[in-house]
């Protein structure tokens, strides 16, 4: 008489002792969390002060070293840039311009900075090495040189 072989086969065995194992795992992290629950930290032991330096510290500031602030000396914001150029127009010469493309670049007389030029800024027809007179302004990637004209 034949004995009827077990319909669980070793992968089946293999699953269900894994799925144990992870919901044993779980369980003591559960009971650790739980053990762990009131550990947590006091109000002071949270607290952050800053020093008379502006540093944060886990200290409480020394009522001695406290230093009086006159409200007018506090400076909110950017400070103002003084602007030297009173005039928006600017001299330079073209040093790059590929007409095919439409763009060049324009290297200012007094400040040798590089300004990106694209044809649609420029009033006259430009090319290389021609004296200009530009104003500038803001671009996507920084300054650009608009309404170009060739010098007089």
């Amino acid at each position: 008489m034949h004995m009827a072989k077990s319909q669980e086969t070793f992968g089946k065995k293999d699953l269900e002792k894994k799925k144990q194992q992870k919901k044993q795992e779980k369980e003591e992290k559960k009971a650790e969390r739980q053990a762990n629950k009131n550990k947590g930290k006091s109000l002071e032991d949270m607290m952050a002060y800053l020093d008379e330096n502006g540093n944060l510290t886990s200290t409480p500031p020394d009522p001695s070293k406290r230093k009086e602030v006159n409200v007018e000396d506090i400076q909110i914001g950017v400070a103002r840039q003084v602007e030297e150029e009173v005039d928006p127009i600017h001299n330079g010469v073209v040093t790059f311009f590929n007409e095919s493309k439409g763009y060049g670049f324009i290297k200012d007389s007094r400040s040798q900075e590089s300004y990106f030029v694209h044809i649609k800024e420029a009033l006259d027809q430009l090319k290389e090495h021609a004296k200009v007179t530009f104003e500038v302004g803001n671009g996507p990637k920084g300054p650009v040189a608009l309404r170009v004209k060739l010098a007089k």
